[in-house]
């Protein structure tokens, strides 16, 4: 009786058996776009973190007091840190430009009036 050998190290039987069938040119093509847009959107997302940063460094509080400076410049830190860690494992490519646009949006408001906290919406009593 002749004893069996022990199949090579890299054989593996969870390795498809058959020929792989190349993709299709427009699968292709669709999964190029979505790498490039993802690749985009990771550096818009990344730039918008960054440009963040830089603004609490060079953030100044209106009222000139320091502590109240302190205070702003940490609520920054801190709302920028909550919203990016609660939305890093979106997928919807929509729903996060949705968000890109809202950081934009809150950056410039945020500059322009010279508040860091989001600006309330105005309702006026007949709304209500």
């Amino acid at each position: 009786m002749v004893p069996r050998r022990a199949p090579p190290r890299w054989f593996s039987p969870a390795w498809p058996t058959g020929p792989a069938r190349p993709a299709s040119a427009a699968a292709q093509q669709g999964s190029r776009r979505r790498l490039l847009l993802a690749r985009a959107t990771r550096q818009e997302v990344l730039g918008l973190y960054r440009r963040i940063f830089r603004l609490v460094r060079k953030w100044q509080a209106a009222s000139g007091q320091m502590e109240d400076t302190i205070k702003e410049k940490q609520y920054i830190l801190n709302e920028a840190r909550t919203l990016f860690q609660k939305n890093k494992n979106l997928t919807d490519t929509d729903l996060i430009k949705q968000c890109i646009d809202e950081c934009t949006a809150r950056i410039e408001i945020g500059l322009h009036y010279q508040i860091p906290y989001p600006r309330p919406v105005s309702v006026t009593p007949v709304n209500l």
